[in-house]
This record gives structure tokens, C-alpha cells and sequence, in this order.
């Protein structure tokens, strides 16, 4: 069995991961897991999803990891990095894999990009030592085409959702599967997943914004109220898949990293809400559905500002709890449907 490497956040350069012959699994919460032990070392005044992914990898529920990479992709991400290594330095009787952050910058600056790129070549120097493997150009450049192909099948994906042909929350899990698995594996099971029959899907066409979804509980609360969830803008969504590394060089690989988002934790309110508005309009959204879990602190500045700029009806479904909704939100999404 080769090596598998954990990751945290969607600024890990994946391909990497695969280039190494490693598995690469991106961790996740659980809403309904005990987060004793992330509220331990985390502090309860944390993203309860951070929290919840923390107590998961110290109880050993995501089996063996030979290695794991946290991406600078919000503050939560950053402190879970930040006990990890503290734990590993001060408890070396919990059982952990060695652990490696990865800075991704989002300026738009050439600076940037020399940052970024030197942050790809450390990473891929610490997966070499990890995996006993040399990442070789013509393993990179094979991986990255690889990982480029799946996020081709993912906008197929997207494109049924447009057309009204598969839910929000079906496309949602497929997403939390593939993370777990080899890319030639993933690339299967997208390319089964779109030979399917696909019958249209009921409900008034949904763009969601605000916090990331790591799984489909809240997508299934929304789609049971009447809602179609056709499109989102965060990175377990469309922004996982709608930039493209293309050339297959270390360079590239920084800059769509660098490029990628824009993310409600690292982008202006400005981006943020004309790529809102732009994606909303392209998915032939009805409405504007902003869920923000409790503790989740930018999503709420992007608000305002979305709202206008899609020019849709909106709700804002502020402080909600880890993967469900509030009666209160209930109530809301009701008036909106």
C-alpha cells in the first residue's frame, strides 16, 4: 500500500500528492462527531467545522496518514496547523503524522507568485522526504493533467445542475467521495456519475454563498424546504474545480493556486460579490441563500454586497450551527420559497 497524505483546505497543491504516488484524503468534520477533543485544544470560540475535523484526526478516525499538509486557506485552518505541531512538540504520545503548512498568497502581484512557487518547491521537497520518492517533472506533469481532467468532469457536473438534472446535494457528496480517493478513481466515478439518466429535479433555483460545506447535511435541510441548489462559491463547490492548472510546470501549478477563489476568508468584498454575481447569473439562479455557521466571522461583510450585485431575492441565515439549520432559518427559507 503506498503512502497517504492528509490534507486540510483547498490551497494544498494536490497534484503534488499524486505525483509522489501518494493517496491524498482531505479531512473533514462530522456535525454529528464528538468535538471533546477539538474544543480542548482549539478553544469553543473556533469554526465548530475546524473543531470537529481536529477531534476526528486525534481519535484516529481517518486511519493511517503518513503525513499532513495544512493550507493557510483561513484562520481556522492556520490553528488547527498551529496545535498540531504543538501537540506533536509537547505530547509525543499522541499518535500523529508529521505536519507541513502550506502559505498560499492571493495577491495578484509577481512577487506573489515567486512567494507561492517557492512554497510549492518546499512542499514538494517535504512529500519526497515523506513518501521515500522523488517527484520527477514527468510524474508532476502527468498528475497535473490527471487532476485537470477531474475538474473538467466536475463542470459536466455543474453543467447538469444548471440544466435542472441532479441536486445539489448528490453533486455535494460526490465531491466529499472523490477526496478520498485515488484521481484515476475519482475520474471513474465522475465519468459513471454522468452516464447516468439524469431526470429533472424540482425546486427554486438557488445560488448559496457565506461558509464552506464539508458535507451535505445542510444542502439536504435546503432542498427539503424546496429549494435547488444550482450553484456556490466555495472550495468543497465550484471553486474546487473552475480553475485549471494547464501547463504542466511548477509555475503553473503556483499560479493556479495563487489564482484560485475568491474565497470569503482571503478575497475583498468587492470580488467576492461580482463573482458571486457573475456565477449566479451563469446557473440561472431565482434567489440568494448566504449561510454562515456560528463563529465564521467574513461571510457577513460579503453580504451587502452580494445581494446587490445578483440583484436577487436574498436571506441572510447568520450564527448557524456545524451542518444544520436554526428554526429561526427555517422560518426564512420558507418566506423565500
Amino acid at each position: 500500500m503506498g503512502a497517504v497524505i492528509g490534507y486540510v483546505g483547498a490551497d494544498v497543491p494536490v497534484e503534488l500528492i499524486t505525483a509522489a504516488g501518494a493517496r491524498p484524503v482531505r479531512l473533514a468534520g462530522r456535525p454529528d462527531a464528538d468535538r471533546t477533543l477539538g474544543d480542548r485544544y482549539l478553544g469553543r470560540g473556533l469554526d465548530p467545522a475546524a473543531r470537529s475535523l481536529l477531534s476526528r484526526l486525534l481519535a484516529g478516525e481517518f486511519g493511517r496518514l503518513d503525513g499532513l499538509v495544512v493550507s493557510r486557506d483561513c484562520e481556522a485552518s492556520l490553528r488547527v496547523f498551529y496545535a498540531l505541531r504543538e501537540l506533536r512538540r509537547v505530547e509525543p504520545a499522541v499518535a500523529l503524522p508529521p505536519v507541513h503548512l502550506v502559505d498560499v498568497l492571493h495577491l495578484p502581484h509577481r512577487t506573489t507568485t515567486r512567494y507561492v512557487l517557492a512554497k510549492v518547491r518546499q512542499l514538494r521537497a517535504t512529500l519526497e522526504s515523506w513518501t521515500g520518492s522523488l517527484i520527477t517533472d514527468a510524474a508532476l506533469a502527468e498528475a497535473i493533467t490527471a487532476h485537470d481532467r477531474l475538474r473538467s468532469l466536475f463542470a459536466e457536473l455543474a453543467a447538469l445542475r444548471r440544466q435542472g438534472r441532479i441536486g445539489g446535494t448528490r453533486a455535494l457528496s460526490i465531491v466529499a467521495e472523490t477526496t478520498a480517493l485515488p484521481v484515476t478513481a475519482a475520474i471513474e466515478l465522475l465519468e459513471s456519475v454522468l452516464a447516468e439518466d439524469h431526470a429533472p429535479v424540482a425546486g427554486l433555483r438557488v445560488f448559496l454563498t457565506g461558509s464552506g460545506h464539508d458535507g451535505p447535511e445542510v444542502y439536504e435541510a435546503l432542498e427539503e424546504a424546496g429549494l435547488l441548489i444550482v450553484g456556490e462559491d466555495h472550495d468543497w463547490g465550484d471553486l474546487l474545480w473552475q480553475r485549471r492548472v494547464g501547463a504542466p510546470t511548477e509555475l503553473a501549478l503556483a499560479e493556479r493556486y495563487q489564482h484560485n477563489g475568491p474565497s470569503a476568508p482571503r478575497a475583498s468584498i468587492r470580488a467576492r460579490a461580482a463573482h458571486t454575481a457573475a456565477a449566479a447569473r451563469e446557473c440561472g439562479a431565482q434567489a440568494l441563500v448566504s449561510y454562515v455557521r456560528e463563529h465564521d466571522d467574513a461571510p457577513p461583510w460579503d453580504y451587502p454586497a452580494q445581494r446587490e450585485a445578483t440583484g436577487l431575492p436574498a436571506v441572510l441565515l447568520e450564527r448557524q450551527p456545524y451542518g444544520g439549520l436554526t428554526p429561526e432559518a427555517r422560518t426564512a427559507i420558507k418566506e423565500l420559497s
